[in-house]
């Protein structure tokens, strides 16, 4: 953040010309707790650029994101020094995009919120020192949260919202965990991954079996056309008690059956489809039986799924049945609000800065969920 005041004044014109607003600061640093707050959150931990506005009186207002698919699919994955420029360039148009849908003037936002991690540290860095320099310009409190606090907020983006306390399947490409949520901010992480994250299992495999990038949403659309009983990989860690994951040797055994087929002839489609759907089938069949494990031990009777895996079909279908069957509600936000995205920000950040959080701390690349405390109880 800047400090020095010829600096201070420069950021500030510099952010407020070219949102096209007068670059006259809005005297209003500490909202009126009375009254719901409207915040603007932005993520940029990783390959997507998103901005959003959420209001606590009329819900989510406005969201847009930008992905960097395109950018990064010659290289197979992201670069990191390539994602980071990127967010450089698109941050600022879609600030504009969003106040614009929204219809939000800067004086009727209350507060911002960004992500502060876990993440890619030079992606972190831009998220941040924007969102700050944009609070010093319009004087207003700015707040970092937890990327995957973002994604466990996200159901409560929709109308049929789960109460409290519930059970959260957080998974995707970077996490998988298990953590009983009594309330915002008040986390018990019951398992996690030991190695691979669920999501780079997918896309590691993917990769395997030469498929484009983004891998995982490439594997989950080939294994629909797969047979389903021509490969039974193993269920890592399911023979053994425990709520942690392992999905190295599950990767694993693809990459023997893949270099068995190979010995005989190259992969062709209907093969690489079977492969994919024998993978996904084991990688469900492990997360639902774990869900299964965690609900039994906690005792709780609603289940929450976020994270970009989460979007993944043959899982909604799993872990809906599996429910149906112990007479536990699951609930998934959207499918746009699974992967990274600005309202899951928005909303995270909508929380601690109701409750007086403040402050603008270092990004992290790497921060323990249950390390987090209830809003208002932050530490650090």
């Amino acid at each position: 953040m800047v400090t020095n005041p010829t600096g201070t004044r420069q950021v500030r014109r510099k952010i407020l010309s070219a949102l096209n607003y007068n670059c006259q600061p809005v005297l209003k640093m500490t909202p009126d707790f009375e009254i719901p707050m409207r915040v603007l959150g932005i993520e940029s931990s990783c390959d997507e650029t998103a901005v959003a506005v959420y209001d606590g009186a009329q819900g989510l207002l406005a969201h847009a994101l930008h992905s960097q698919v395109a950018l990064h699919a010659p290289h197979g994955g992201v670069v990191p020094e390539l994602a980071s420029r990127d967010h450089v360039r698109k941050l600022l148009p879609l600030v504009r995009e969003v106040l614009n849908e929204a219809g939000a003037a800067p004086e009727s936002i209350d507060g911002l919120a960004y992500t502060a991690g876990p993440g890619l540290m030079g992606a972190l860095l831009v998220g941040a020192t924007f969102a700050q320099s944009l609070a010093l310009a319009w004087n207003r409190p700015c707040v970092g949260v937890h990327h995957m606090e973002g994604h466990l907020l996200a159901p409560w983006l929709e109308p049929h919202a789960p109460d409290f306390p519930v059970l959260a399947l957080l998974v995707s490409g970077g996490h998988t965990l298990l953590v009983a949520v009594e309330g915002v901010g008040d986390y018990r992480l019951l398992g996690e991954s030991i190695d691979d994250a669920a999501g780079e299992a997918f896309d590691k495999v993917a990769k395997l079996l030469g498929l484009p990038y983004p891998g995982g949403p490439a594997l989950a659309a080939l294994a629909e056309t797969g047979a389903p009983d021509r490969f039974h990989f193993p269920r890592p860690m399911l023979d053994r008690p425990g709520l942690d994951f392992s999905f190295s040797g599950l990767k694993t055994a693809v990459l023997y059956a893949v270099r068995e087929a190979q010995a005989e002839a190259p992969l062709d489609d209907r093969l690489r489809a079977d492969l994919a759907r024998g993978f996904e089938e084991a990688a469900v069949a492990v997360l639902a039986e774990k869900c299964r494990r965690a609900l039994a031990q906690t005792g709780l009777r609603r289940l929450v799924v976020a994270g970009g895996v989460g979007a993944n079909r043959r899982l909604r279908a799993a872990l809906l049945q599996m429910g149906a069957s112990l007479g536990v509600e699951v609930f998934y936000p959207r499918s746009a609000f699974c992967t990274d995205n600005g309202a899951m920000i928005a909303l995270a950040g909508y929380h601690r800065l109701r409750a007086g959080e403040r402050g603008a701390g270092a990004v992290r690349a790497r921060w323990p969920i249950d390390g987090l405390r209830p809003p208002g109880q932050q530490t650090g």
